[in-house]
């Protein structure tokens, strides 16, 4: 069976979609599906395409996927009205790019935009492939919930989105809530969901000289660190890190808040942190070193903005898990993030945009290391028994399946 996966980030970008959509690039083709991935050139989360990319259009074969990228419209400065205008112009690239010739046709959102314009080729062509979605943000939730570009945005957006899943033959979601959200307000048919959980897509742990790797980072034997690992964008809320670190410099605590990352609000938050001593930035890390990263922190923290309860589950938690490490969660009560805490036993859940509770969390955590031992088990039971990224790739595998032979391809 011929599968063609359409997206808008894929390997080597270390963060957001690549990694999953990689991974099931790669776990596809070792299962034996002849796979294509288009695709844009590297520019995530850094938003400027890397060195040695960048040409109209290039075939290469990575990790034994053959892949085309297309060169896109990248903005400097991400905003709304930009991020909309690279996704139409990757769509446009999409409409008239060679796919081969799929029995199924995977589309990935985010990008939303460019999905739906190439979900309009499939429709308007010569010969109909099955068609699926897989959704890892819910847009209409996104604008809804961080306000950006107003309740115009809000309707068109919710509308693309609503059209894309009554027009493919199915859609796979993240989570259960994300499900009940399409089918409740975007009119999906519930036959046509199928929930498949993101895993934990970095290779198994290398052995870690959590001392030397302390060291090498700059971090002290006695201070607590608390590392926050992936992109820094405005539904991170990473200003709420920067007002704890100023608040453990007043208190004088022995804590170090790490931000390691790219992201569109980067530049912002190292302004913002100007004189503020308990706060590091880190650029992004390759692989091995950002797992000894990981497992060399004491605490691991996801951040969200005030009021994010639905629209997205954080794909660093996939990796979390995988550390023994305790996660602390910064997000609203009853939000998905939430939910994953609460049903993982792997952290604690402090409110959003509250920076005293995180640094209270964080204190308490870093005195009573059997209760951060416990956490951390948990975490690694829950990546064990929930998100293993056999069952996932093995469920994707069977799911696009099924839709070709409801196609008859």
């Amino acid at each position: 069976m011929r599968i063609a996966i359409l997206g808008l980030n894929y390997a080597p970008e270390p963060t957001g979609n690549s990694p999953y959509t990689s991974s099931l690039a790669e776990g596809l083709v070792a299962r034996g599906y002849k796979v294509r991935v288009v695709t844009s050139h590297p520019h995530y989360p850094e938003w400027k395409i890397r060195e040695g990319y960048g040409q109209w259009k290039l075939n290469e074969v990575v990790n034994h996927v053959p892949v085309t990228r297309l060169r896109h419209f990248v903005p400097k400065k991400p905003n709304g009205i930009q991020r909309l205008v690279s996704e139409i112009s990757f769509g446009m690239r999409l409409v008239f790019a060679r796919w081969g010739n799929p029995d199924v046709v995977l589309l990935v959102s985010p990008a939303l935009v460019s999905s739906y314009l190439a979900l309009t080729r499939i429709k308007y062509g010569p010969r109909r492939p099955a068609t699926a979605i897989w959704v890892q943000d819910l847009y209409s939730l996104g604008i809804a919930e961080t306000g950006d570009g107003g309740g115009l945005a809000e309707r068109v957006l919710t509308e693309i989105e609503s059209r894309t899943f009554r027009g493919v033959d199915g859609v796979a979601v993240i989570h259960q809530r994300f499900a009940n959200h399409a089918v409740k307000n975007l009119g999906a048919k519930e036959t046509s969901l199928r929930v498949i959980r993101n895993w934990t897509h970095l290779p198994p742990a290398p052995e870690v000289d959590v001392a030397a790797t302390r060291s090498a980072l700059g971090w002290g034997d006695s201070e607590v660190v608390v590392l926050h690992a992936g992109n820094m964008g405005k539904k991170q809320g990473l200003e709420n890190i920067v007002d704890a670190a100023r608040l453990a410099d007043q208190r004088g605590a022995k804590v170090r808040f790490v931000l390691m990352g790219g992201g569109n609000q980067r530049s912002m938050l190292i302004e913002a942190s100007r004189g503020v001593e308990r706060i590091q930035f880190l650029d992004p890390l390759p692989n091995d070193e950002f797992q000894a990263a990981l497992a060399a922190a004491d605490v691991l923290i996801v951040n969200e903005l005030p009021g994010l309860a639905e629209m997205a589950v954080p794909s660093k938690l996939t990796s979390y898990f995988s550390t023994g490490r305790p996660v602390i969660a910064a997000t609203d009560e009853g939000s998905v993030t939430a939910g994953e805490i609460e049903a993982s036993g792997g952290g604690v859940r402090v409110d959003a945009g509250k920076p005293d509770q995180l640094v209270d969390a964080v204190v308490a955590l870093g005195a009573d290391e059997s209760r951060a031992a416990e956490l951390g088990r948990n975490g690694i039971k829950y990546r064990m028994e929930v998100l293993s990224s056999e069952s996932a790739i093995d469920n994707y595998a069977e799911w696009l399946v099924s839709l070709a032979a409801e196609r008859g391809r």
